[in-house]
């Protein structure tokens, strides 16, 4: 791979790692980045490459959010586990199984997700509710069902596909749990880094990871996500939501280019 290549790989690291840190979504930078920079290697190398960056940079984000807002330990320890199983499953079938049915459905998702956040302009930015509180409500067995199976669901599209994981776990556990973006993202991004750590162990085992590719790439993609956070944190929900309706149309016009042309 050409030294230019790699400059530009490294910088679209850091870009991705900044969007993924904010709102998730940033596999829509960097996977086809890489798909287009390192096409002379199996899709497989490329994925397991990606998820290295993005399981480090993810990582670093959540310890940022902690800080602020202490990681709820029972709903990472439920949801981050289904996150992992559900990651490795979809990557043990990424090689074999066709992703392009699942397209259709992504698109048709992130518009109603549009739709949902520009109708109710209060969603993620207010709220009263405490990250553990369903411990003690009578449904909590069902919230907890819940948050398995979006941990399994979510995790399972992240190792299979991948690009708008981060997007979707906000999405949802933001809805599921009641809370504000800022209240939810710490807990959120390290179930999230259960959706990648599951597929980059399958990725590893078979040998397609590219480690210093990767490992450079995750040095960038790190960098992007401390400054990312950082401004979360000082910016608050609204800047969040300002982003996630940037980052969802993104996907939506990205995904139906793809479907359509």
């Amino acid at each position: 791979m050409e030294w230019q290549a790699v400059v530009a790989l490294l910088a679209v690291a850091a870009m991705a790692g900044w969007v993924d840190a904010v709102v998730g979504g940033g596999g829509l930078l960097q996977l086809p980045a890489l798909l287009v920079t390192a096409n002379a290697y199996p899709v497989a190398s490329v994925l397991g490459t990606n998820k290295l960056a993005a399981t480090l940079g993810t990582f670093t984000a959540a310890l940022v959010y902690r800080r602020k807002h202490p990681i709820s330990r029972k709903v990472a320890a439920v949801g981050g586990s289904a996150a992992i199983a559900g990651s490795a499953g979809g990557a043990m079938v990424a090689t074999a199984v066709s992703s392009d049915f699942l397209r259709p459905v992504i698109l048709a998702l992130l518009i109603a997700v549009a739709a949902f956040v520009l109708m109710r302009p209060q969603f993620g930015t207010s709220t009263t509710a405490d990250l553990d509180a369903y411990r003690d409500a009578p449904d909590r067995r069902h919230v907890a069902r819940l948050v398995l199976l979006a941990g399994t669901g979510i995790g399972f599209y992240d190792g299979l596909v991948g690009p708008g994981t981060g997007t979707f776990l906000i999405i949802s556990f933001t809805t599921l749990l009641s809370l504000t973006f800022i209240q939810a993202l710490s807990t959120v991004k390290m179930i999230n880094v259960g959706t990648n750590l599951g597929a980059l162990l399958v990725f590893a085992v078979q040998g397609h990871v590219l480690w210093v590719l990767g490992l450079g790439m995750s040095v960038f993609n790190v960098a992007g996500a401390l400054v990312g956070a950082r401004m979360t944190m000082s910016r608050g929900s609204g800047f969040i939501r300002g982003v996630l309706l940037v980052v969802v149309a993104a996907m939506v016009l990205r995904l139906g280019y793809d479907e359509f042309t």
